[in-house]
């Protein structure tokens, strides 16, 4: 009797003991040494202080609070990294002291609301081969620590009035990407030139600190007469592979890494995946084969990697880089026309997602409708097909492990709107489709049910599409929250909506920030961002959405209306809640990396941080500060 309840205690310690058991034995992944970052607003009830839990922190640091040189805080902060000082003024002067080990700051000034104005240099206009003028607009941005200060740096993305869809012929003007300081300190510019097309699939940013230095780096797609900062030229200068319909179908075609610092070019390669017969990616003229994406992936679990793919719709061919002691050097290579890899085949998105699905420590890549382990071998294939949207997270706390939530665009579709398991592909539930679904988010917004609702729309039309459901896969609502970005506001866990109020004559709108109210089944604005535009037409997206400065909280950043400035909106509302930093969080931290990427998406976390969640453990991290 005794041996029998031996084996079964042996059987039920192998088998039931969940994957987090093994956590600590797991490798601690390079990431990004930060300052405090802390703010303070004034505010109608006095000056909202907040500041970050950091990743390297541990769980009982706590926090004094100093104004004008005197401590103010009779006890320490414990319980949250946030502070309203009611006898606070507009010419207080602030310190955050941490007890104990921990990285303190001074000298912060009080905002007198919660906007920081990024002053930009907006470029001149220009003309196209066939004499038609066009000018810029700020777009998509990505951050890094480019100096390393601790501090982020914005870069970002200008794009001429003319980019286009791959879907549509026409010249475009030049791509910059500019670096900027959060005071709107104006560091480098770097112009991409003639042969690479402006619009949403040609650049993809990837801003990371890669080699482990403590400086962030910029990788992205050049060609002849990209020119970095410094003026430097990629290649032939006078190179011009435009056709008359304004696609680039042949010319080399490079992989450049550029100092963050600086935007000097570090080192170029030949691009891969290539292009090869541009027939092969589903159409010859242009339209399928050159759709790029790109992400940062912890292959080895300690090191981040340089992801580039390209193609979706048809053939799909996925490269791994590592960027060390100055050079690139090629991982691996997935490429779904190799034998056995056939069922990866057109299941790519607009989009991708990265993270440790399989908790082995190192992360996957999941494209859409399939899945990548961390060696570049298929992990799985749902075969439901290419879609707009995807999340990743722990989007049900009841299950274990990760989820993901997708809709899909081809139909008749047996889930065209799904929710599956991240690490196998098994379908949980799924919504038959006989429409294209061009848009579908996933966030904790009814407190009422446990863990993330899910919503989609109707790509043609921006109809609601099936209603809201709970994890579980019940049907709610027959009413739903916009469709486009998520964002962690106000002072309890659920989830706000961000989005904007789309004016189609001018293809953008201003950004807002709503409340989904589950008794009225309606959006209560909480921000409406005055003489802002959003990005990239329906999609609605800001330049940037991260937790960028003080606690757990995320920030929105848009451009003004004229593109002169970066509008930066922090929130004011106290909370109770203590988070580590989400940029130093695993899946949140990357989901930041690959934002701008095509279809933006928001960024998610590794742990489930909703309503009724269990308090995450500590990330294991090792922070690399520059020397």
């Amino acid at each position: 009797m005794k041996k029998c309840l031996l084996f079964l205690l042996v059987l039920l310690l192998t088998f039931a003991i969940p994957f987090s058991a093994d956590a600590k034995k797991l490798p601690k992944r390079q990431m990004e040494y930060l300052e405090r970052g802390a703010v303070a607003v004034q505010t109608e009830d006095g000056i909202f202080l907040s500041w970050r839990f950091l990743g390297n922190d541990t769980k009982k640091t706590s926090f004094h609070i100093y104004r004008d040189g005197k401590k103010i805080t009779r006890k320490p902060v414990k319980h949250s990294t946030n502070f309203l000082d009611k006898d606070g003024t507009a010419e207080s002067v602030y310190r955050v002291e941490a007890i104990g080990k921990g990285v303190d700051q001074d000298n912060i000034k009080v905002w007198q609301d919660n906007q920081l104005h990024i002053p930009l240099q907006k470029p001149a206009d220009g003309k196209t081969p066939d004499g038609k003028s066009y000018t810029y607009a700020a777009n998509d941005a990505s951050v890094g620590d480019l100096d390393g200060d601790g501090e982020w740096e914005i870069i970002l993305k200008w794009d001429p009035s003319n980019a286009q869809d791959n879907s549509r012929s026409g010249y475009t003007g030049n791509v910059l990407i500019d670096a900027y300081e959060m005071d709107g300190t104006h560091k480098w510019r770097i112009d991409l030139g003639p042969n690479i097309r402006a619009g949403a699939h040609y650049t993809q940013m990837l801003v990371y600190d890669f080699d482990g230095n403590g400086k962030s780096e910029l990788v992205v797609k050049t060609a002849d007469g990209t020119k970095d900062a410094k003026g430097k030229v990629i290649g032939d200068a006078d190179a011009d592979y435009r056709n008359a319909s304004g696609y680039i179908l042949e010319g080399p075609e490079y992989l450049t890494v550029f100092e963050g610092n600086t935007g000097k070019i570090k080192q170029t390669i030949d691009y891969e995946p290539a292009r090869g017969d541009i027939c092969d990616w589903g159409d010859c003229y242009g339209n399928r084969g050159d759709r790029f994406l790109a992400g940062v992936a912890y292959l080895d679990g300690k090191t981040p990697s340089i992801i580039e793919a390209r193609g979706y719709y048809e053939k799909t061919v996925i490269a791994a880089y590592t960027y060390k002691d100055g050079k690139l050097k090629k991982q691996w290579m997935f490429n779904s026309e190799t034998p056995g890899n056939e069922a990866y085949a057109q299941q790519g998105n607009h989009n991708l997602s990265i993270g440790d699905v399989d908790e082995d420590g190192k992360d996957e890549i999941i494209y859409g409708a399939m899945a990548l382990d961390d060696d570049g071998t298929g992990l799985y294939s749902t075969g439901l097909g290419h879609g707009d949207a995807m999340h990743l997270s722990d989007l049900d706390p009841n299950r274990p492990g990760l989820e993901v939530f997708q809709v899909h665009e081809p139909y008749p579709n047996e889930a065209g709107i799904e929710f599956r398991d991240a690490r196998t592909g098994e379908l949980i539930w799924g919504i038959p489709t006989n429409i294209d679904v061009g848009r579908g988010l996933a966030s904790d917004i009814d407190p009422r049910y446990p863990g993330a609702e899910m919503w989609a729309i109707d790509g043609a039309w921006n109809s609601p599409t099936g209603g809201l459901y709970a994890a579980s896969g019940e049907k709610i609502s027959t009413n739903i929250p916009p469709a486009n970005f998520a964002i962690w506001w106000d002072g309890d866990l659920s989830r706000e909506i961000l989005d904007h109020t789309f004016d189609e004559s001018i293809q953008t709108g201003t950004g807002v920030i709503g409340k989904w109210n589950p008794e009225t089944e309606k959006l209560d604005t909480l921000l409406d961002a005055e003489g802002t535009y959003s990005n990239n037409g329906t999609k609605g997206n800001p330049a940037l959405q991260a937790d960028l400065i003080g606690d757990w909280r995320e920030e929105a950043i848009w451009r003004t209306e004229d593109s002169s400035a970066l509008v930066l909106y922090t929130t004011t509302d106290l909370t109770e809640e203590k988070l580590p930093t989400l940029m130093h969080d695993p899946v949140y931290r990357l989901g930041v990396a690959w934002q701008n990427v095509a279809y933006n998406q928001p960024p998610h976390t590794s742990y489930f941080l909703g309503n009724d969640m269990e308090q995450p453990d500590m990330p294991r991290i090792d922070v690399i500060k520059a020397k």
